[in-house]
Parts: structure tokens; C-alpha cells; sequence
């Protein structure tokens, strides 16, 4: 098991135990499991990433993929617009979710109110700068 498959096993499990809660880096922050199947491989994994809730839509949330300001794209991003759909857990609820890709000013504002509550949003995307746009899905309860 790679470090990367290890830390994220132990979040998973702490988000499991406490109802959709972690410390360390997600300490306070919206959190959730996006359940996907490899797009060639056909495995199934579990990524969990931060969410932006929409403000008037309680059944649609944004993830980003910053992949921490890598210069590739994460594979949860091209596995999920790949299928395009998937199932989520947030919280203590498990449900399906279609899958869509936010461009142009819409994905410009969600990125930066993201940035805005989570700095480290905003250096993510000073490294990327120039090499790649962080790409911004809405997921919303199939």
C-alpha cells in the first residue's frame, strides 16, 4: 500500500467512525467520500476530498481537483467524468450523484469562494498557474 493509499485508509476510517468528521488537515472542514471505478481498471476506490455546499441547492455540492496543486489532474477527476455518475458520503448519507463538469465564470466563482474559506485553495492554484486550470464538478443527488 502507497503512503497516499495508507493516509487516505485512515481518513476514511476517522470519517466513518465520527459521522463524517476528521481531524489533522480536514479539521472543520466539509468533507466528503467519493466512491469511483477506475476508468481502464475497473477497481473501485474511495477519495476523500473537500466540498463547497451550493448555497440555494441542498442536494448539490462542488469538489475541486486541486490535487494539491500537482501539475496532473487527480484520477478520482477523470474516472468521475469518465462515468459520470457516481455515489458520495457525507455525513452519516450515502447516495447516488450525477456528475458535471463547471466551466467559464461559473467554475471562476466557485473556485475562488472555495479559495476564499480555504486558503490553500488559492496557493493550488498559483502552482498550477499556467500548466493546468483546476477543474470544479458539481455533484448533485441523482
Amino acid at each position: 500500500m502507497t503512503a497516499a493509499n495508507d493516509w487516505n485508509a485512515q481518513v476514511i476510517a476517522e470519517f466513518r467512525a465520527n459521522e463524517g468528521r476528521v481531524g489533522g488537515n480536514f479539521a472543520g472542514a466539509p468533507l466528503v467520500l467519493l466512491h469511483h471505478r477506475g476508468r481502464r481498471s475497473g477497481r473501485e476506490h474511495i477519495s476523500p476530498v473537500m466540498y463547497l455546499p451550493d448555497d440555494g441547492d441542498a442536494d448539490t455540492i462542488y469538489v475541486f481537483a486541486s490535487n494539491a496543486g500537482q501539475t496532473a489532474h487527480p484520477q478520482w477527476y477523470r474516472n468521475l467524468t469518465a462515468a459520470g455518475e457516481t455515489s458520495v458520503e457525507r455525513g452519516t448519507d450515502s447516495y447516488r450523484v450525477a456528475v458535471r463538469e463547471v466551466t467559464g465564470d461559473e467554475r471562476d466563482r466557485l473556485y475562488a469562494e472555495q479559495a476564499r474559506r480555504y486558503p490553500g485553495f488559492a496557493e493550488y492554484e498559483e502552482k498550477t498557474a499556467g500548466v493546468r486550470t483546476i477543474p470544479v464538478l458539481a455533484l448533485s443527488r441523482a
